[in-house]
């Protein structure tokens, strides 16, 4: 299951060169359901995504290039790149009243640039163990509006809809 809130960002983080990256290339074959192909670095994978918008079934399967490279050629729409941050968030906020965390407790920011034709477009991820962690979240200040629920702004629409 995952379970992620997306947002769009107002500022980008000080010494974001500094945080480890990937860099991601996804192809869509469907998106009813979501059908997608990836090459994150060098590994590849075949992932299927259940309906819903912040919570819902995912499942990879690791592929090798070559059969990477055979999908990669259906995929519809626009393949979308983009370099992916991974920005450690340590004792998240929580919303008022929530029981905060534990001490060790710490969430991983995926900060999505989007290569043309979706640049400059920046988003921000972050996945949760449960629905209640997601609701409870506060994002960072430098977050700007949620986009969980719209969904142009999911890869799958974006690369589909271009």
């Amino acid at each position: 299951m995952e379970i992620e809130r997306k947002f769009l960002i107002k500022q980008l983080p000080e010494h974001l060169d500094s945080y480890p990256f990937h860099h991601i290339e996804q192809g869509y074959l469907s998106d009813s359901p979501v059908v997608r192909v990836r090459k994150e670095d060098d590994d590849y994978y075949l992932t299927y995504k259940g309906s819903g918008m912040m919570a819902r079934e995912e499942v990879n399967l690791l592929l090798n290039e070559e059969a990477y490279l055979h999908l990669r050629a259906k995929a519809d729409g626009k393949i979308i790149s983009k370099r992916r941050y991974l920005i450690p968030l340590p004792h998240p906020a929580v919303r008022e009243g929530l029981p905060k965390p534990p001490e060790d407790y710490c969430l991983t920011i995926e900060l999505d640039v989007f290569d043309p034709p979706f640049a400059p477009l920046i988003m921000a991820e972050v996945e949760f163990g449960s629905k209640e962690a997601a609701e409870a979240f506060l994002p960072p200040e430098w977050f700007g509006e949620e986009v969980t629920y719209r969904r142009e702004y999911h890869n799958s629409y974006m690369a589909l809809q271009s």
